[in-house]
């Protein structure tokens, strides 16, 4: 079993994640509700998880600072026609660096999902103004792009996202088809299973990166693949 510790023991999430492994590429309801503090949505349309205080303020802080230093503008491999679909912009953040390999623990032992099948960690910058409209993780197994982005890993299995700073207006995570929304706080975690109980892509994740109204919004996301990341 893995260790009860805070989040923030070094040594307890360095050392226990190999442990918790629930299989490639996958997560459970089970396995984060063991967690204390994590909570999950009253749905059974979807299985969407939170968890406060999963960063520190200090790791917060740091992690924003690399983002600030390295941010371009983001990509989407499918914007249908919009320029504007996607606003934002992402930092591919140094994997290199010590406080980044200590996040990639801290997700495998959260998440319980090998790291090999995670796609790199990413950090996004909203400004006043910039959104991600309504969109899905998974890819359309009918999409243009399908195999091209899915081929080798195979489809977006888990989604974990998480909040570098609170927003003083807008900026929040909302999920149109459950009628559920979050709003921004330092250290929060999200994380989501993008497909349904036969393997296919689960629309009741849609959700919608609002648009920030004052101040700037941080976030980390982590993707997780059914195969090896390739």
């Amino acid at each position: 079993m893995h260790s009860r510790r805070r989040l923030g023991s070094e040594n307890c999430w360095r050392t226990a994640y190999a442990g918790a492994m629930t299989g490639p590429g996958e997560s459970s309801a089970k396995h984060l509700l063991s967690f204390p503090g994590m909570r999950r949505v009253a749905s059974d349309r979807i299985e969407l998880f939170s968890l406060r205080r999963f960063l520190t303020p200090v790791e917060c802080a740091g992690l924003i600072a690399q983002i600030d230093t390295n941010r371009r503008p983001s990509t989407i491999a499918d914007a249908n026609g919009d320029a504007y679909f996607r606003t934002s912009e992402t930092c591919d953040l140094d994997h290199a660096d010590p406080l980044v390999t200590a996040l990639n623990a801290k997700l495998a032992w959260i998440s319980g999902i090998d790291p090999a099948h995670g796609e790199p960690l990413q950090g996004q910058r909203y400004d006043v103004g910039q959104e991600f409209k309504p969109h899905t993780d998974y890819f359309e197994p009918d999409g243009a792009d399908f195999q091209r982005f899915c081929a080798i890993s195979g489809q977006r299995s888990w989604t974990f996202m998480i909040y570098l700073n609170d927003v003083s207006a807008g900026g929040g995570t909302r999920f149109p088809e459950i009628n559920r929304s979050f709003q921004p706080e330092h250290g929060a975690l999200l994380a989501w299973n993008n497909r349904q109980a036969d393997g296919s892509g689960n629309p009741a994740t849609l959700h919608h990166g609002m648009a920030v109204r004052k101040g700037a919004k941080y976030v980390i996301t982590r993707w997780y693949r059914e195969r090896v990341w390739g």
